[in-house]
């Protein structure tokens, strides 16, 4: 009984570590949305503009995270957590697609933008930091929606990558096409991890299991 009731205080902490990664994940991408789109209409930046709508689509990811663990059994909610985080993945690989064909296509000349550079390199630090450790959290529960979760998180830190290179190519060399052909090969990973998660693919060994294991 004893290392039942361990297990059951160590599945609340992790659960509790679970919602305040995803809040302060929603909170920040909500911040760099807007911070992204504004600066992308400012700068006619398609490459902005669409790491703005990822950092919607992430929040939509976080979100469905968040409403899984709000209920008092995370698990029975898992599979709907799960597809809600696949199709923001191909949503993800929707838009990252358009917006690249049309830049790549010749539909917008961006001009120079500090501020997306600037977004771009702090979203490349910080982004990782919160996947890994939702990763790390999610792994330990057993929540195969947390892992996902933390993978478009992940992809948000690839995106961050890419923007921030093809925003430094196009302000020093002129490389516009830079940027939107590195973004295809983004948007080609977000649809292999929108289907693992659509499977349930990114589960592992989860904490009820353990507990049942223990009670034998």
């Amino acid at each position: 009984m004893g290392g039942v009731h361990v297990l059951l205080t160590r599945r609340t902490v992790l659960q509790r570590r679970i919602r305040w990664v995803v809040a302060l994940t929603i909170a920040y991408n909500v911040v760099e949305a807007v911070v992204a789109l504004v600066a992308g209409r400012m700068a006619s930046s398609s490459a902005l503009l669409a790491f703005g709508l990822d950092s919607v689509v992430e929040v939509l990811s976080a979100a469905a995270v968040a409403w899984q663990f709000a209920a008092p059994d995370p698990e029975s909610r898992e599979r709907t957590a799960l597809r809600l985080i696949a199709v923001s993945f191909f949503g993800l690989a929707l838009v990252v697609t358009l917006d690249s064909v049309r830049t790549l296509l010749g539909g917008s000349e961006p001009e120079h933008s500090t501020v997306g550079i600037v977004l771009a390199a702090a979203s490349l630090v910080i982004m990782p930091l919160f996947s890994w450790f939702e990763r790390r959290t999610g792994r330990e529960l057993g929540s195969a929606s947390a892992v996902a979760d933390s993978k478009q998180t992940l992809l948000c830190a690839y995106l961050s990558g890419v923007l921030l290179v093809g925003l430094v190519l196009n302000s020093t060399l002129g490389w516009t096409w830079a940027d939107p052909l590195a973004a295809l090969v983004i948007a080609g990973f977000a649809v292999r991890e929108g289907l693992e998660a659509w499977r349930g693919e990114a589960c592992t060994v989860p904490v009820s299991a353990l507990l049942e294991s223990d009670s034998d």
